[in-house]
């Protein structure tokens, strides 16, 4: 049942996020463009900034907030329809151009500078159009699995597979179930796939679960495409640090796609391949991803 400040939104109720394994976070809130979003904000100094995808939400960066943390800030927020935020439930809401300008929104509302914005996944998108429309804000680059689809060029065939898929699959498997599915170690625990169900009690919750692989351009002209080619084009001029790390199991972003951020961006350090992750790799080698990361910062 829909709970919240609108019948038109969902807000998790907080019990369902206690005592999650390793996510001894304080929640924080900002309200933007009329919705409230959440994010942890762990630590001091320079911002690092960490984007998640589809269909996680901060609860995966958990493994590398302590570590980024005791060094710099560590931000990590959900994105509005995951985690602690709130969800429209209707799916319509869900666009590449209402995602954007709430986290554009939250940006400016935390007035953060000197970002290290670390993207994989959705992230990617939405972090790389982010830095190239406000590069007065930014300081470095993290790119993680991740591609920019303008509907110009052909997508691997693991992604076209998800997008074909995707309503099916989320109606059979849960987030958590997903991500643990998508693993290579089969590290995950019971406990561990359900506080990734947490924000997510029933189907209305989930809309914007099920709205961001039709979010994907597959045509020039499709919402998103023109963005995505302006952040193309602008991240072959980009003269800021960039570092690159892909995994090498991920089916829906590979390697390929990895060398071709490096090529495209200039000066990009990688690709830093990270050997045995599927998609979700900083649930698998977060802590590897997090000593990368601070070795990069110091370095630049």
């Amino acid at each position: 049942m829909a709970q919240g400040p609108s019948r038109a939104i969902f807000r998790t109720p907080d019990e369902r996020i206690r005592d999650l394994p390793a996510y001894p976070f304080a929640p924080r809130y900002v309200d933007v463009n009329g919705v409230r979003m959440h994010y942890v904000d762990e630590g001091r100094g320079d911002p690092v900034l960490m984007l998640h995808g589809e269909p996680t939400w901060s609860y995966l960066y958990r493994k590398m907030i302590p570590t980024i943390a005791a060094q710099h800030r560590a931000v990590a927020p959900d994105y509005v329809g995951f985690g602690r935020s709130d969800k429209w439930l209707d799916e319509a809401r869900y666009t590449f151009a209402s995602h954007y300008a709430n986290l554009e929104a939250f940006v400016q509302a935390l007035d953060l500078r000197r970002i290290t914005v670390v993207v994989q996944d959705w992230g990617g998108p939405l972090g790389l159009r982010l830095a190239t429309q406000h590069p007065d804000r930014m300081a470095r680059l993290v790119i993680l699995n991740t591609g920019i689809f303008s509907g110009r060029g052909a997508v691997s065939q693991g992604l076209q597979n998800w997008i074909d898929n995707s309503a099916a699959i989320l109606d059979r498997l849960s987030p958590g179930d997903l991500v643990r599915r998508s693993m290579q170690s089969n590290q995950m625990t019971d406990d561990e796939v359900r506080a990734y169900d947490a924000p997510f009690p029933d189907r209305e919750s989930k809309a914007g679960v099920r709205r961001f692989p039709r979010m994907i351009p597959l045509q020039p002209g499709d919402p998103g495409s023109r963005e995505m080619e302006e952040t193309r084009e602008a991240l072959r001029s980009w003269a800021k640090p960039s570092l690159v790390m892909f995994s090498d199991s991920d089916p829906i972003f590979t390697l390929e796609g990895a060398r071709r951020f490096v090529d495209l961006i200039p000066g990009a350090r990688g690709p830093i391949v990270i050997k045995g992750p599927g998609h979700f790799l900083q649930e698998e080698r977060g802590e590897e991803l997090a000593a990368h990361i601070l070795e990069f910062m110091a370095s630049t």
